[in-house]
């Protein structure tokens, strides 16, 4: 059995090992993503381990396919990017890592908000100029706050557990509602309902074509006057431009973003200044005391990128043994 792992970062590489020197099984690690100038690296080999950043198309699954290698496996849980026409035909098993570590996640999202409630990133740029002054940059406390959770999934239950930790109500939407959830009374009817009470709206969808830029300027103008945002999932699941309008007029008093729709190519790149990053969209977030801006990192813990790599591999080492894996995705 040969597999191969595409787009494996340097902090990826141990836990590759590990698992590859334990199971006895042979993974060339290359630091490419697949994509049709490097689907030919995958010649000879069983089965391919993969990370979602670049859209994996009907092209590049095509020849894939016609190398012999039809079992995928992403070391991350969105699927949005793969052609599902593709996969079926050419009889692709997909798998993907639907709980690498909810709790990273769910700790990153109320960690920054409670930076933006707090003001720390005024005060951090006031105390590097020499000013240590409190006023006028009096916060705000989350305890008297209605949260409202969008989607609760793993990540979006473990978030609101945090959120009631800290004392806050806590609203929910989603279309699918959990039985445990459901006990306590958290669920609204619609989206409308959520955005009229909540005081913190934290996302924690799944990008999908029916929720793409699902805050946009109508959604903002259901809201409070003075809501603040969290994102954590998708960064198409928000307006860019709806976003900074809402900031400008007040209605919106903070965001907090681990991921922007524009995000390819740009996060966890090195441009060199500020200067020189090529987006004037994310500078003008950038800029401001009341965003706070994080190049997707909410997932980057040491338990989260352990458990992608070697959870993607043990499901691919069980497609091509058995053709079936406990994370296979339907098309």
């Amino acid at each position: 059995m040969k597999i191969i792992a595409y787009g494996i970062r340097d902090d990826e590489r141990p836990y590759l090992e590990q698992w590859s020197q334990a199971q006895g099984i042979e993974v060339k690690a290359v630091s490419q993503l697949l994509d049709d100038t490097t689907v030919d690296l995958a010649h000879g080999y069983d089965g391919a381990v993969v990370y979602q950043q670049k859209p994996y198309t009907a092209a590049v699954l095509d020849k894939l396919a016609a190398l012999g290698i039809t079992n995928l496996s992403l070391r991350n849980v969105g699927v949005d990017n793969v052609d599902a026409d593709a996969v079926k035909r050419n009889g692709f098993k997909v798998t993907n890592v639907p709980a690498y570590s909810p709790a990273a996640i769910a700790e990153f999202t109320v960690t920054e908000l409670m930076r933006l409630l707090r003001r720390t990133p005024t005060f951090d740029r006031k105390q590097a100029q020499g000013d240590l002054r409190w006023a006028p940059d009096i916060a705000d406390e989350l305890n008297s706050m209605t949260v409202g959770i969008v989607a609760t999934g793993r990540i979006g239950r473990a978030a609101l557990k945090i959120y009631q930790g800290f004392g806050a109500k806590v609203i929910a939407y989603d279309v699918f509602h959990n039985p445990e959830l459901e006990k306590q009374g958290i669920y609204v009817d619609t989206l409308d309902e959520l955005y009229a009470q909540a005081d913190v709206i934290s996302l924690h969808a799944p990008a999908t074509k029916d929720n793409q830029h699902m805050l946009n300027d109508a959604a903002f103008a259901k809201m409070k006057t003075g809501v603040w945002i969290v994102n954590p999932a998708r960064g198409a699941l928000v307006d860019t431009d709806a976003l900074i309008r809402a900031l400008d007029s007040g209605k919106v008093a903070g965001a907090a973003l681990d991921v922007y729709e524009d995000e390819v190519g740009i996060f966890n790149t090195d441009f060199g200044s500020f200067e020189a990053i090529p987006d004037e969209r994310l500078k003008n977030l950038m800029r401001r005391d009341n965003v706070l801006i994080s190049p997707h990192i909410a997932f980057y813990t040491k338990t989260a990128v352990k458990n992608m790599v070697q959870y993607a591999l043990n499901n691919n080492k069980q497609l091509i043994e058995t053709g079936q894996a406990e994370n296979e995705v339907q098309f």
